[in-house]
């Protein structure tokens, strides 16, 4: 039986997952699709050698997410707590 290829060919590649895949066939001795299949197999937390343990978004419901403008206007109030009072480290 023939063994059927799977075939990806991906455009617009953010340079520093380039460089990231390069670097690992570099110092595995890999091309880059291997290196680049790895990659993808370790992401998808698919790689038996080394299981990962990922939460991602799994517990935002729990916890709640900040949008831009109310991350913004929260590290605007803790900033007074950012300074130190000398007075109290003497």
């Amino acid at each position: 039986m023939a063994r059927r290829t799977n075939q990806l060919t991906v455009r617009d590649l953010d340079p520093r997952v380039l460089a990231e895949i390069q670097r690992v066939a570099r110092s595995e001795g890999l091309s880059l699709n291997k290196a680049a299949a790895k990659l993808l197999k370790a992401s998808a937390g698919l790689d038996d050698a080394r299981p990962t343990r990922r939460i991602g978004a799994a517990v935002d419901r729990f916890i709640g997410s900040l949008s831009a403008a109310e991350s913004r206007r929260l590290t605007r109030s803790l900033s007074a707590l950012e300074h130190v009072d000398d007075e109290l480290w003497k």
